[in-house]
């Protein structure tokens, strides 16, 4: 008298269901973005991304990402292309901390003018040569995700390929969570050397 799913009800409730929730639900952020250079797999799985919460307002994601720093008692972990003064010294003060920080730039990201300044007077080198900052290089960023060991947020660009910082998505879910730190790790292994130099001011 009990009844189950079949396998390929199991795999539709679990895997395309969401995917398509997630799409339905956030249909109005999609018709002016898309999922950039996000490789195929993680595309497959972005029902995982369910959960997220959409951030908008730049001063609100820079807020959001100032929480997550704040958080933070392990890592923060980001793929960037902008670094926005406010974000600057809330994340080193965390790093000083022992945080572990791990950076992905943009070869194209936007930064203050006043940065160089700012890292030697927050002492930046010191935590760098002591592996407490990593950071890398990318060539062409669309897709931002911003993390530490409990929250995480991903902002996608829109249709013409431009990053979008303005609105994020955000969540503590733990599928959510391993979504964003999968994919950040996919591009910090297939990434390069940092180069100061290549940074916009």
């Amino acid at each position: 008298g009990e009844y189950n799913l079949t396998t390929c009800g199991h795999i539709i409730c679990t895997s395309l269901i969401p995917s398509l929730g997630f799409i339905s639900r956030n249909k109005t952020f999609f018709k002016d973005h898309d999922f950039g250079e996000i490789p195929q797999k993680f595309i497959q799985r972005i029902g995982a991304l369910t959960s997220g919460e959409l951030v908008s307002g730049f001063t609100r994601v820079i807020e959001k990402w100032q929480d997550i720093f704040e958080n933070s008692n392990e890592y923060i972990s980001g793929i960037l292309v902008e670094e926005p003064l406010e974000v600057i010294e809330p994340l080193i003060k965390k790093a000083k901390k022992g945080v572990k920080v791990n950076s992905i730039f943009s070869e194209s990201a936007i930064i203050p003018k006043r940065r160089t300044e700012i890292l030697q007077k927050l002492v930046v080198e010191k935590l760098i040569q002591e592996g407490v900052i990593e950071r890398k290089m990318k060539k062409d960023v669309k897709v931002v995700v911003v993390l530490n060991e409990k929250e995480a947020c991903v902002n996608f660009p829109t249709k013409k390929g431009e990053p979008d910082i303005s609105k994020m998505f955000y969540s503590t879910d733990p599928l959510f969570h391993e979504w964003c730190l999968d994919y950040f790790r996919y591009w910090w292994y297939d990434s390069e050397y940092f180069q100061e130099s290549k940074l916009k001011k």
